[in-house]
């Protein structure tokens, strides 16, 4: 019984995105106290929060949906055709809603969600891995908001592990190391800020249009903070890491030589290098310098003992 109730009020949430705690207790006839202790459980796993006052309740965050690959195309295609088959029989408009949109979902799931960026004809992957498109959506809700000048309420998670909710202007995307950022000015700390957007666990969208505040590259911090020193190194890379190393340093920094093929170049001595090294393997040598080598087999040695099965 508990279980059902949970998962009625999960895909009512999917479908309305705010439900109030009196609504959900009068329709499973149980105690507001129980609809939030199973609004709790299932926060463990969805971004749900309450929003108090007017036009408030329980709401399922506007960047969740289901996970693409929910169910196999076999299992979309056998639910359809049995709502197909029960709206037939029971001419119930609720039977077609819930077709349309489980038709509309497995279409979803079948297209590569891309960010599309408005400089040129640029584009990029954005998923990460185990994705299942949350994040892409996530990336997607935010540029389209960028583009409306609309307002979001977000869930945020600093470093630190505090969460609070923060009501923003997003102005930019951000894309550095390997790391996806978001420009917004907060209304709550009356400046600009840079948010890590793996960070924002929900985004509820508004109605409310902000008015594009000035801002260039030099304002962000991202391209204030002091860069690394540099170093030259010489790299080895064999021919199975050559599309590899292409990818990383361009075709033109790369000279064969004695069968291998050699980089020189000068790069940041940061402490990702050795692991950037590392990715390619055994297909790879450090030639110079030698502090970068003793880096590298200090980096292995760390790595191996985490996984020493004497210890």
């Amino acid at each position: 019984m508990k279980f059902s109730i949970i998962l009625s009020i999960f895909f009512e949430l999917l479908a309305k995105r705010r439900l109030t705690a009196k609504y959900l207790s009068e329709k499973h006839e149980i105690s507001p106290r129980t609809v939030y202790r199973y609004v709790e459980l299932l926060a463990e796993h969805i971004p749900l929060f309450i929003k108090r006052g007017r036009n408030g309740g329980i709401c399922l965050a506007d960047n969740y949906k289901l996970p693409a690959g929910y169910m196999t195309e076999t299992e979309y295609a056998a639910t359809i055709e049995a709502l197909a088959f029960t709206y037939a029989q029971r001419p119930d408009e609720k039977f077609l809603l819930a077709k349309r949109k489980l038709s509309a979902q497995c279409k979803e799931d079948k297209k590569t969600l891309l960010f599309f960026s408005d400089v040129g004809n640029f584009f990029a992957d954005s998923g990460v891995w185990g994705d299942a498109h949350a994040f892409s959506e996530k990336l997607r809700l935010i540029e389209e908001n960028i583009k409306k000048r609309l307002l979001l309420q977000i869930g945020y998670q600093a470093e630190t592990g505090e969460k609070s909710q923060r009501k923003i202007e997003p102005h930019a995307l951000i894309y550095k190391q390997n790391v996806w950022y978001l420009y917004a000015f907060c209304h709550e700390s009356r400046k600009f800020e840079t948010l890590r957007l793996g960070g924002v666990f929900s985004i509820e969208l508004t109605q409310a249009v902000f008015r594009k505040r000035p801002f260039s590259r030099e304002h962000i911090p991202l391209f204030q903070a002091p860069q690394p020193p540099l170093v030259s190194v010489r790299l080895a890379f064999s021919p199975e890491c050559y599309l590899a190393a292409q990818n990383w340093l361009g075709v033109e920094n790369l000279k064969k030589k004695h069968g291998l093929w050699i980089a020189d170049l000068v790069v940041p001595d940061d402490e990702a290098l050795p692991y950037k090294i590392l990715s390619f393997g055994a297909g790879v040598k450090v030639l110079e310098p030698i502090a970068l080598q003793e880096k590298i087999v200090a980096a292995v040695k760390a790595l191996a003992a985490q996984y020493d099965q004497t210890k």
